[in-house]
């Protein structure tokens, strides 16, 4: 989910971790479900220091837009084994661009992060957290500069994981989504949030970015507040807490807006580009988060919203628990996020999906290590589908914390839509 004036203005009925369950919402349209055939990716690399072996798979699929049928993916994602020809550094990350320069917003961060991210390798392997948090806001300078790009009301959220030897470092930029796959002892598999969207329905982001000037309200909230002022009628405030009490809310989500417009309308508080929203404090400063692995870490998911729009975090766990192959999970994923889209709207987000699978390499079988196998991609930007018919219907001007910057994180590699190297 974007802004108002980019990406698809949906109403967000099921985002969040209270999401609805697959298992409870296989009803009504889903005659009008497409099974997903989009190649997909598969992959394995090893990580010797740590005798680990990463199996992986990812689909991107274009969005279904009836008023806009020959709009192009805005998401964008890349798979990057052996970064800096080390093979215990491993890159994965999925971009999930927005506005009318999203698709370049995307490409953009995607190709150019680990670019800026290898230039000091040194810096990289003595501090993954604090090489990240430099490089990612130096591409948003770049993409401010850019004069191919206008991301004055146009960004890309990104979600990254970066193996290193044992650990996870994770890197947040907005409301894409890094889970993980737990074994528990009752041989149950858990969800491990590997990071939290930032939106604001978390209060210290609201809090943060109404420090720096912006409006929190929903769409009808300002329009409402925009007649009332051509009246002449007073309507007070309502950002403090009426429209940010649960994620589960039926309607449009809380959105960000300067004091006396109504723009930008973004729905998440941090990203890469827009500009214009920086000035109410929209930054792209990542959160990062580091997480050992652990011999009960099965797998781990990168998501764009699309995914998570209408599947809670703990579902997307259990559908990937029903399978060996990453693909067949990519493909199961992104079919059910597909026909829940269709069941509730009558167009549908692009939905991209990385699945990784942790193993033994001493158990890994016959996989041969740091290979790449990869099946064949009808073109550069993955093949998509016919759809069905649907029914008819800069800095942050608000200091941040060390605790927040601590977190931080990110990275990218190409490809239209994603690339695998």
């Amino acid at each position: 989910m974007g802004c108002v004036n980019g990406k698809c203005c949906l109403r967000r009925r099921f985002r969040g971790p209270h999401s609805q369950n697959p298992s409870s919402s296989r009803h009504a349209n889903s005659s009008r479900c497409q099974i997903i055939t989009d190649p997909t990716t598969l992959g394995s690399t090893q990580v010797p220091s740590h005798g680990l072996l990463l199996q992986y798979s990812a689909l991107s699929h274009r969005g279904h837009y009836p008023d806009s049928p020959d709009r192009e993916n805005q998401d964008s994602f890349v798979i990057k084994t052996e970064l800096l020809s080390n093979p215990n550094l491993h890159l994965f990350g999925v971009f999930d661009g927005h506005g009318a320069f999203g698709t370049e917003c995307a490409r953009f961060v995607r190709d150019r992060l680990p670019e800026v991210l290898c230039a000091d390798p040194a810096a990289l392997i003595e501090d993954p957290a604090k090489a990240f948090h430099e490089a990612f806001l130096r591409v948003n300078s770049e993409i401010h500069a850019n004069a191919d790009i206008d991301d004055s009301m146009s960004g890309t959220t990104a979600i990254v994981v970066l193996v290193y030897g044992d650990t996870l470092y994770v890197a947040n930029v907005g409301d894409s989504r890094a889970v993980a796959g737990v074994l528990s002892e009752d041989d149950s598999v858990k969800v491990e949030d590997l990071s939290s969207d930032q939106t604001p329905f978390r209060e210290d982001e609201k809090e943060r970015v109404q420090k720096c000037g912006a409006r929190v309200l929903t769409a009808g909230q300002v329009e409402a507040a925009a007649a009332a002022a051509i009246d002449g009628t007073h309507i007070p405030e309502l950002e403090a807490t009426e429209c940010t009490s649960s994620e589960a809310d039926e309607g449009d989500p809380p959105r960000l807006w300067v004091r006396d417009g109504m723009y930008p309308g973004t729905a998440f508080t941090r990203s890469v580009g827009d500009l214009t929203a920086e000035g109410i404090g929209v930054v792209a400063d990542p959160e990062v988060r580091a997480i050992r692995i652990s011999p009960s870490h099965l797998f781990f998911v990168l998501a764009s919203d699309g995914v998570f729009e209408f599947l809670s975090s703990q579902g997307v766990v259990d559908m990937v628990s029903k399978f060996s192959d990453p693909r067949e999970a990519c493909t199961e994923i992104v079919s059910e996020s597909y026909r829940l889209w269709l069941e509730h709207e009558s167009r549908t987000d692009d939905i991209t999906i990385i699945v990784v699978h942790i193993q033994d390499s001493s158990e890994s079988g016959s996989l041969e290590s740091h290979q790449v196998i990869q099946t064949k991609i009808k073109d550069e930007r993955f093949a998509i589908q016919k759809l069905p018919e649907a029914s008819s219907e800069m800095d942050s001007c608000f200091p941040l914390s060390d605790s927040a910057k601590e977190h931080s994180l990110s990275c990218i590699t190409p490809s239209p839509v994603g690339t695998v190297s």
